[in-house]
């Protein structure tokens, strides 16, 4: 790292740009600005990289796909005349894989990338701000405007005990040297879906609670039928619960929840934590320049990446925006050319594709039938179960379904969903269609590869208007 912090770099005061928080969407801040011409001073406090590349999608993501091979193992017997069996034989050598692609991929898509860029200083301290500037090590700097890129954290739910219980979080469940033999996860959203899941196939016997329903920001039906999937490899689901309280022995955890009116009191070797993220904002001295915070602690910002003090500008999951890491480049991306050209760039997530990896994958663009509905839409929706798409039949595995919105008066298409084995490399293609303001009736009549799983949204197109059980392969 010391080739990108040189002397000479570092005297070059006044900056243009201060960008705090040397992650994703920092150094997508960094960067654009560099390409602008811009002397840009890049901030870092811990490892450099930040959540994705470290604790979070990176490493997750190959534990996850570890664990889609051993259940693929054992779920050959779905064809006639194939068995398999899988399993972990070492698991530390598992974690040190992942490891390494971690350390590699921060080296060469952050560390190694500094160097290259004339333009950005990286100054390694922790930041605050005050009415001159940025003060790092208890040095000012002079800057022209700041962005504040420091992401976030696991955050901890208030339920009484916890405090005194040794839980894991989504980074410290990565880092076990061992691996348990039961888990409790508290917490339904994406990343307690993701880790429960990936557990199981690990042959941890998983049990989830959460205070809503299975990943509560899907549709209902993706909703139900994830969950109905999880069932069926054995994962307990509670959810609809009341945290009580949780304590810790001996032999494991105990957390006790109210479901149903009554008391009930779950136990496991580990629990794992994931009920959100908490925005890195502590010590940033935010309430004394006057930075608008919400109710969560993040930073408020509009559409330009503005915060409420003038010159300064926040992107990433720092932010009150979208926490999805290549949501945080593309906020940074519009800070830093906002910044520096006049704040012309406007934030449009309207078409933006999100995945949950879970298995089958729950992937979704646009609104959902509730979002449409509040914005005034007259809604009509299509609902396609996934053995209405030979590829599914195929592959003898028809768990999901795809969800299609649009309004009923124009026909165009509003949002919609897939829960499908491969639905993350099938969602882009919805998205260009929304982005193109396409109807029901054009994604219906575009030509698809048959027996993909991205040609069932051609048929869920179809299926608002015809009965496509009727249809021969390939037809309409």
């Amino acid at each position: 790292m010391a080739d990108c912090c040189t002397p000479d770099k570092r005297s070059r005061k006044p900056f243009d740009l201060t960008v705090i928080g040397a992650g994703s969407a920092g150094f997508s801040a960094a960067i654009t600005a560099a390409e602008q011409g811009a002397n840009v001073a890049l901030i870092g406090h811990g490892t450099i990289g930040g959540t994705c590349v470290n604790v979070g999608c990176v490493p997750s993501k190959t534990m996850i796909r570890a664990a889609e091979a051993l259940h693929g193992a054992r779920a050959a017997g779905r064809f006639p005349g194939i068995s398999g069996e899988a399993g972990v034989t070492d698991w530390r050598k598992l974690i040190a894989a992942k490891d390494d692609l971690v350390s590699t991929l921060r080296q060469k898509k952050y560390a190694d990338l500094l160097p290259a860029y004339d333009g950005i200083a990286y100054i390694e301290g922790a930041a605050r701000l005050n009415g001159a500037g940025v003060i790092v090590n208890d040095t000012t700097i002079s800057t022209g405007k700041t962005i504040i890129a420091t992401g976030g954290r696991p955050s901890v739910p208030p339920i009484p005990g916890i405090d005194k219980v040794h839980y894991l979080t989504s980074t410290t469940l990565l880092e076990l040297e061992e691996l348990p033999k039961s888990m409790i996860v508290i917490g339904g959203g994406y990343i307690g879906a993701e880790l429960a899941q990936m557990m199981a196939r690990m042959g941890v016997a998983v049990t989830v609670v959460c205070r809503s329903r299975l990943l509560p920001q899907v549709e209902p039906e993706v909703s139900d039928a994830l969950a109905a999937a999880f069932r069926a490899e054995d994962i307990t689901l509670h959810c609809g619960v009341a945290y009580d309280a949780c304590r810790e022995d001996q032999t494991g955890v105990i957390v006790s929840v109210k479901e149903d009116g009554r008391l009930i009191e779950l136990k496991a070797e580990r629990l794992l934590i994931a009920t959100g993220r908490t925005p890195n904002t502590d010590g940033l001295g935010l309430n004394g320049v006057g930075i608008k915070q919400d109710s969560r602690g993040a930073i408020v910002v509009d559409d330009r990446m503005r915060t409420s003090k003038t010159g300064v500008y926040a992107a990433g999951d720092v932010t009150d925006r979208d926490q999805f890491v290549y949501m945080a480049a593309y906020g940074a991306k519009l800070a830093a050319l906002n910044a520096l050209n006049g704040d012309s760039l406007a934030y449009d997530n309207s078409a933006m594709p999100w995945v949950v990896f879970t298995e089958p994958q729950v992937a979704g663009v646009g609104l959902s039938e509730a979002a449409a509905k509040a914005a005034g839409h007259e809604v009509k929706t299509s609902v396609l179960p996934l053995d209405a798409v030979p590829r599914a039949l195929a592959a003898r595995d028809t768990r999901g379904l795809i969800k299609l919105v649009a309004d009923a008066g124009t026909d165009r298409l509003l949002g919609g969903q897939i829960l499908a084995p491969e639905g993350a490399d099938s969602i882009q293609t919805l998205a260009l269609a929304l982005t193109s303001g396409m109807t029901t009736k054009t994604l219906g009549e575009l030509i698809f590869p048959y027996l993909t799983t991205v040609e069932g949204l051609k048929l869920a197109a179809q299926a608002f208007d015809r009965d496509v059980a009727k249809l021969s392969c390939c037809a309409g």
